[in-house]
């Protein structure tokens, strides 16, 4: 449900079929003003088109502006949604409210900054870009579940979800004072299903002869190092706090708002494999427990309403796979690739690229629901990356079109090659969500303020940084069908994950079937509850953490971009690799694995040489007294 402008008011209008209501398609009348007046009550958050999604081209040199005027415009929505929720009341009392007061102000500045986008390119370009300007107006969004659903009914809301099938009348979890400074913005208890009321629905690609069968993976670490800050260097470069939530990042260690592709290349990195220099980012996921880090009053902590202790995964998959339909070509260098979207809530479902799943329980994957695990089992995110790429460029205007899924036989478009696809696997040792009570605690990923922390706002984003030498033996890995690289023994790597289509498919709810593979292909075992077969056990609360994980520069006096301790930018310690002081795999595949052990088969060989020629000495000195 969204609430719209025009006909100089607002204008109420069915958007979600699920939502089983139908509004007036014109402004005026009692019964309207009524209508309008209660969807603003419960109007959850503020929903604006995307501009970034409307941009097929933008010249070089028009580029920086281009993406601060992006930023600029997550910004305002950041700031009018921090109106919407202290005046709630008020709109409440005054159907014209929100229109005057959040609505029309948003509509202006949004309006102004894309007539600044569409000048930087006519200047390069002598054209300027059309229809932008109908991307200006902004609405309000009513979440279905916000006007007392019942969510403990019919499989497709969750069966059973809250443990007992209880209504849970749309409260936010979290919601007033007394409840760990949570801020009523979300996640609610029906953002949480129980994961063994979901159905499996998972399935397996059929593969050709020419298949790519190979797996390369590369063990990061998980950030033992505390590397934070809310930038994302490329939807965003040059903009502090771009990303507005909190991002854990594994490899590359120079990555900020600020990073140019020279400053990755001389990055420190965290990956066992030096010549894997790449970055891995994602947004953290915390425990609202009522327990601040240090980032409570720093952007992309508090200040953007993400609060709550930051948890350390217990493992971190990085696995790089093949095609099911024939071999892979070596990725460019400094390849940028994002999945996901980190505006699902309101954009929709069409670039929604996460799973959420239990240990033991990876052939039920859900896309807008976390799970609730059952206890010896633990939290699992999945990204599978896009495997095609257009052969030409490693960024697009919208940071997409660049880069593409396979189709649901693992082909790809026309114009497009097929390269190594990053399958990203997340686990975390979290308490299940308290969902009751005066003080609920529950675990969410960190997002844009207006996103309320929904689930399918998960999303990941990578930059190829690996050097040339190792990129060639990762392809060549790959399509001999071998297993190499550094990755964690303990967790077996997918057989043959299956590429998602285009449009990654929508929620995987409970009594779902036939959804795409999990980045984990691990099958649940005979005892439901115990965790996945290769999975080590529960290690203990990751929220009992050193220190130095804590993102503790995030608070800072200045405008620097906020910059974790312990990391190079600040002047701590060279990162470690992951592992560093306990024995290692060999890393590298067949290649290296050579390399390490022809020091010790020529000394073999030289050994047994010297002791031939000891004994031939001595039968000729025997012969000779003969």
């Amino acid at each position: 449900m969204a609430l719209m402008l025009g006909g100089g008011g607002l204008i109420a209008v069915n958007s979600y079929a699920s939502a089983g209501e139908v509004w007036g398609s014109s402004a005026g009348g009692e019964q309207q003003q009524s209508q309008t007046r209660s969807a603003e009550t419960s109007a959850s958050t503020i929903k604006c088109p995307e501009v970034a999604n409307a941009l097929r081209e933008v010249p070089d040199t028009a580029k920086p502006q281009v993406d601060r005027e992006l930023a600029t415009m997550d910004s305002q929505i950041t700031e009018a949604y921090q109106r919407f929720v202290d005046q709630k009341e008020q709109m409440g009392k005054d159907p014209q409210f929100a229109l005057k007061a959040v609505l029309e102000p948003l509509k202006d500045k949004r309006a102004a900054s894309i007539d600044r986008i569409a000048a930087a390119v006519s200047r390069v370009t002598g054209t300027r870009p059309q229809a932008l300007e109908a991307l200006a107006p902004c609405t309000l969004q009513v979440d279905d579940t916000d006007e007392g659903e019942n969510q403990g009914q019919g499989q497709d809301q969750g069966d059973g979800q809250n443990g007992d099938g209880k209504q849970d009348n749309g409260n936010q979890v979290g919601n007033g004072s007394g409840n760990g400074g949570q801020t009523g913005n979300g996640p609610k208890a029906s953002d949480f299903v129980d994961i063994e009321a979901v159905q499996p629905n998972v399935r397996r690609p059929d593969e050709l002869s020419d298949a790519s069968r190979g797996v390369f993976a590369t063990d990061c670490g998980v950030n033992a190092n505390g590397k934070f800050n809310p930038d994302n260097v490329i939807v965003a470069p040059g903009v502090s706090n771009g990303a507005h939530h909190m991002h854990d990042y594994v490899g590359n260690q120079a990555n900020d708002a600020f990073a140019s592709d020279d400053d990755l290349a001389g990055g420190e990195t965290t990956c066992r494999n030096q010549g894997d220099k790449s970055t891995y980012y994602w947004p953290v996921l915390r425990l609202r427990n009522g327990q601040n880090e240090n980032d409570a009053n720093a952007d992309g902590g508090g200040k953007d309403q993400n609060v709550g202790e930051i948890q350390t995964p217990s493992q971190v998959t990085l696995n790089f796979v093949g095609s099911p339909v024939g071999k892979v070509t070596a990725m460019p260098r400094f390849l940028r690739i994002i999945t996901g979207d980190a505006k699902a809530h309101v954009n929709g479902n069409a670039n929604a690229n996460a799973s959420w799943s239990c240990t033991g329980f990876e052939d039920r994957q859900l896309k807008d629901k976390y799970p609730i695990c059952p206890e010896g089992s633990q939290v699992v995110r999945s990204f599978k990356f896009q495997s095609c790429w257009d052969g030409q460029n490693i960024d697009s205007a919208n940071h997409r079109t660049h880069v593409a899924f396979a189709d649901q036989n693992g082909r790809c478009a026309n114009g497009f090659r097929a390269i190594p696809q990053l399958v990203q696997r997340i686990v975390y040792d979290v308490p299940p969500p308290a969902l009751e009570g005066d003080n609920p605690a529950v675990f969410a990923v960190d997002s844009f303020p207006e996103q309320l922390h929904k689930p399918v706002t998960d999303h990941g984003d990578f930059i190829n940084v690996f050097d040339d030498d190792l990129m060639q033996e990762l392809v060549r890995c790959i399509n001999d069908g071998r297993k190499c690289g550094s990755g964690d023994p303990a967790t077996p790597p997918p057989s043959n994950p299956e590429e998602p289509g285009d449009e990654p498919s929508g929620a995987a709810t409970p009594g779902a079937q036939d959804t795409q593979d999990p980045a984990n292909e691990e099958q649940k075992p005979e005892n439901p509850a115990g965790p996945a077969v290769g999975t080590p056990p529960a290690q203990g609360k990751p929220s009992a953490t050193p220190e130095v994980q804590k993102p503790k520069a995030a608070v800072a006096s200045d405008a620097a971009t906020p910059r974790a301790q312990g990391t190079p930018e600040s002047g701590g310690n060279k990162p470690v690799p992951d592992g560093a002081g306990r024995p290692q795999t060999a890393e590298g595949g067949l290649a290296s694995t050579g390399a390490q052990l022809w020091p010790s088969a020529a000394g073999a060989v030289l050994l047994i040489a010297g002791i031939v020629l000891l004994r031939a000495g001595k039968r000729r000195e025997v012969a000779r007294h003969r």
